[in-house]
């Protein structure tokens, strides 16, 4: 199966190169040049545009930053999808709402190309490793034929459904860890109230039933989430926003309390939603 692979930023271009280095055929395109840069000495060759890169590949994979930028690449002018040929497949690794991947994949169908949902978690080095976490929304058949690619940076690779519930599973589990971040801070700030050293707070909390991913990363030296906010507030911000707005049309009451732990992070992050 050839690949073609877009979005080459810190998630998604160890990705690429773990299709690459696998010795899959493997047809590149970035907006920046200067991101093909780390793959000059790998066999994988250039496109000039999107479509061109469609018109090499049985398998796109998409990573970029947004909904908007997945529409774009997707179905833009010079897109993918000018360039696919039927029987094609493509695949949105950005995290995305799912209305986005439906939209797009009923464009994809008219042209007897299919498109599955298949966000990531585990960051660049998960990827550098081949750890992913890949879930992936839509057709078994379509999945089976693009799992030999997918398994190559992704383990475990889940089929969570139809399409739409990769990006599903995906939000609920950046809500919840934007809520264990805003209580970890919250349970630190507490901490210090009591006269309990948060240090050594953080070393009982590494090996207590206490401890999650969250609490982990709350950024010394003041146990803020100041630094975290700088890295990843935005990205946060628009996840929570997203199942925000999936719970509310669901009228899904259940989202309140861990909507409210994860609003409080944003607040902190200094990206309120």
């Amino acid at each position: 199966m050839r690949v073609g692979f877009i979005g080459l930023g810190s998630q998604g271009g160890p990705i690429a190169r773990r299709i690459a280095d696998s010795g899959v055929p493997t047809t590149l395109w970035a907006r920046r040049p200067e991101t093909l840069v780390p793959f000059e000495d790998t066999a994988a060759v250039t496109a000039a545009t999107p479509a061109e890169l469609g018109a090499a590949s049985d398998l796109a994979c998409v990573c970029v930053v947004d909904d908007a930028g997945v529409r774009e690449v997707v179905a833009g002018p010079g897109g993918l999808l000018e360039g696919l040929r039927p029987g094609s497949i493509i695949a949105i690794h950005s995290t995305v709402h799912p209305d986005t991947c439906r939209a797009l994949a009923e464009q994809a169908a008219e042209r007897d190309v299919a498109l599955l949902d298949a966000p990531v978690s585990g960051g660049g080095p998960a990827a550098a490793q081949g750890t992913l976490l890949v879930m992936v929304g839509g057709d078994t058949g379509t999945l089976e034929r693009a799992r030999p690619v997918l398994t190559t940076f992704g383990d475990p690779v889940v089929h969570l459904g139809p399409l739409g519930a990769g990006q599903r599973a995906k939000l609920i589990n950046n809500l919840l860890f934007t809520a264990h971040l805003g209580v970890a801070e919250s349970a630190f700030a507490l901490a210090q109230e009591l006269d309990v050293d948060p240090e050594q707070l953080a070393v009982v909390l590494s090996k207590g039933s206490g401890n999650s991913f969250g609490t982990s990363i709350v950024g010394r030296p003041d146990f803020t989430l100041g630094p975290m906010g700088q890295a990843a507030g935005g990205l946060l911000n628009k996840d929570v926003g997203l199942v925000a707005d999936l719970a509310e049309a669901a009228g899904a009451k259940s989202a309140a309390t861990v909507l409210d732990a994860a609003d409080a992070a944003l607040r902190s992050m200094g990206h309120p939603r």
